[in-house]
């Protein structure tokens, strides 16, 4: 069913209004409630046609002011939605000028340099091919996303075992873990079953994962935890690392948007893993949010619906 829009809602209502006190109002002579007695002199019925004519006026002039209010509403969310476009394709622009601009400047100095020393060249080319993989991961997220906005209804949704999802991302991720000396705490159930696509809720997982592993700092704990109840499990992610400061909260599952440039860049980062986290928990009919844990430490809660069917297109 075709959901009325917002001016078509306000002149049903003020009808309906309008309508109801007809009724009550011209239909009934006795006001005081004794009793109710439809009226049957001609001027009376004249009084009811020329209300009903009123009332069609009425109606008239405020499905036109509802239709402008429409149109009005429909190009400001149409401008809104340009801007973000246009911020989101120069965001996209600049993220992938400097992996770009980097890997041509490696194979050029290889090209005009063919004496270069066989140690130097390799070293470029691995330089290269890291910026050739940073590329293809923002690639990947770009593309992710934009399956979420645009093609919602054609993911495929399955049972998912989230508990073996998660103890799969956490071996995955052992090395990184170890690396920085960090320890990873898993206090899932053995049972989470969530009926949902696979990739998106790997997505999820594994980005915040990442997330904790590339900020939480070294020497520092990630624990990740979930309680069940009759529609949802409801999971948190929180590590005792630096954490982020309270006004970057807000903003920190938006495209692109970095809490220290500099520092994600150097990370690998795309600027995409939190914004790509917001939108899977969403299309799962869930909800997410961060916030400062207990003693330091940046903590994620977040739902997943068990058993969701895909939304129709984020936000």
């Amino acid at each position: 069913m075709k959901t009325l829009s917002e001016g078509r809602r306000m002149w049903a209502c003020v009808m309906g209004i309008f309508l109801v006190y007809a009724v009550i109002f011209i239909l009934f002579e006795d006001y005081d409630k004794h009793f109710l007695q439809t009226f049957d002199e001609v001027s009376d019925w004249h009084l009811l046609l020329f209300s009903i004519v009123v009332m069609l006026l009425l109606g008239l002039l405020l499905y036109h002011y509802a239709h402008k209010m429409d149109e009005r509403i429909s190009r400001e969310q149409m401008a809104k939605q340009n801007e973000m476009r246009r911020q989101l394709t120069q965001n996209i622009a600049h993220e992938l000028k400097t992996p770009v601009a980097s890997i041509l400047g490696y194979t050029d100095t290889i090209i005009d340099n063919p004496d270069i020393e066989e140690k130097t060249k390799l070293q470029f080319i691995r330089r290269a091919n890291a910026q050739a993989r940073r590329l293809t991961a923002l690639l990947q997220d770009i593309s992710t996303l934009n399956r979420m906005d645009f093609a919602s209804e054609l993911l495929t949704m399955e049972r998912v075992d989230v508990s073996t999802l998660v103890a799969d991302i956490i071996e995955e991720t052992r090395h990184s873990v170890e690396t920085k000396n960090m320890t990873l705490c898993n206090y899932l159930p053995e049972d989470i079953s969530i009926k949902g696509n696979w990739s998106l809720l790997y997505s999820i997982f594994r980005n915040l994962i990442d997330n904790a592993i590339c900020y939480a700092g070294e020497g520092t704990t990630v624990e990740i935890s979930a309680e069940e109840s009759d529609t949802c499990w409801a999971f948190t992610l929180r590590d005792n690392g630096a954490g982020v400061s309270e006004e970057h909260l807000p903003r920190i599952f938006e495209r692109f948007y970095r809490v220290d440039k500099g520092r994600s860049r150097q990370m690998g980062g795309t600027g995409l893993g939190l914004a790509i986290v917001k939108n899977a928990v969403l299309q799962h009919g869930g909800q997410i949010c961060a916030k400062t844990a207990d003693g330091g430490g940046l903590q994620f809660d977040f739902t997943l619906q068990k058993s969701k069917l895909p939304r129709g297109s984020i936000s």
